[in-house]
This record gives C-alpha cells, sequence and structure tokens, in this order.
C-alpha cells in the first residue's frame, strides 16, 4: 500500500484520537454493555443493542486510524529545504487575479483536509496548481466555473 503523506500535527491530531477512543471510549462502550446485559433478555433490549452498535463503530474508527498511521509518511515542514517552492504542509498566501481577493491555505493530507480551518488537499486543484510553484509565480486553477488565475503572494513552512 502506498504511503500517504501527514503533517506533523495531523499525526499528532489522529493518535490523540486514537488514545481517546482506546482509553476512555472503549472502557465506557464495554461498561455499557455489562450494565445492559444485568438487564435480561438481549433480544429486546434496546440498550444493549445500542451499545454494540457504539462498539462496532469505534472498533471500526480505532482499526482505521491504526492503518492510516502505518501508512502515514510523516513530513514534518519545518525541517524541509523547499528553496521558496510551494510543497506539501506548506502555508500559502494567495489571490485572485480577477476580484482581488486574498486567502491563506496549508497544503495538507486528504485526512486532515478542513476548508473552513484554511487547509486543503494536497489531491486539490488548487493544491495541485500551487505545488513548486514560488512567490509571484501565477497559476491557473481549473474549476467548474472556469478557469481561475491565482498570483502567489507568500509561503510559509510552519
Amino acid at each position: 500500500m502506498a504511503k500517504v503523506p501527514l503533517t506533523v500535527k495531523g499525526a499528532e491530531k489522529l493518535r490523540a484520537e486514537l488514545e481517546e477512543l482506546k482509553s476512555v471510549v472503549r472502557p465506557r462502550i464495554i461498561a455499557a454493555i455489562a450494565t445492559a446485559r444485568e438487564h435480561g433478555d438481549l433480544k429486546e433490549n434496546a440498550e444493549y443493542h445500542a451499545a454494540r452498535e457504539q462498539q462496532s463503530f469505534a472498533e471500526g474508527r480505532i482499526a482505521e486510524i491504526e492503518a492510516k498511521l502505518s501508512n502515514a509518511q510523516i513530513i514534518d515542514i519545518t525541517k524541509l529545504d523547499a528553496n521558496g517552492k510551494v510543497v506539501f504542509g506548506a502555508t500559502v498566501e494567495i489571490e485572485d487575479i480577477e476580484s482581488e481577493k486574498r486567502v491563506i491555505y496549508q497544503i495538507v493530507g486528504e485526512d486532515e483536509a478542513n476548508i473552513k480551518e484554511g487547509r486543503i488537499s494536497i489531491g486539490s486543484p488548487i493544491a495541485r496548481a500551487l505545488i513548486s510553484k514560488s512567490v509571484e509565480d501565477v497559476v491557473t486553477v481549473k474549476a467548474p466555473a472556469g478557469n481561475v488565475e491565482y498570483e502567489i503572494i507568500s509561503i510559509e513552512y510552519i
């Protein structure tokens, strides 16, 4: 299986979620199942079935996170020598040439992407257009509404 890029912060978030699931959520669900079993007939016990469903979701998420972390290529952007180019993990300020609207994005892995927080996936059209470009370069992004041109204002490796 191919390695999936992940920032240091993204890996830390996944590890924290995994720890929470294993040390807090899993024991709580086990206790809920034990309590529900004490109520008797399991066929008609809604609490038992709800707890088992929660257990299934939690175990699935644990397996998913463990798989992601085992296949992750964790990249520490602060230690890279990118020579002023846009690379994975870089924070880039761009300006729409037509509207002069500026926006700041960090290029991250697919699991970390959250447009509301300014993090875009390495596989997104904007990120693909920006990769390997420098400050003052103009990139064209193919968008559903047509091509949009952006100028790179700044690049940070934080």
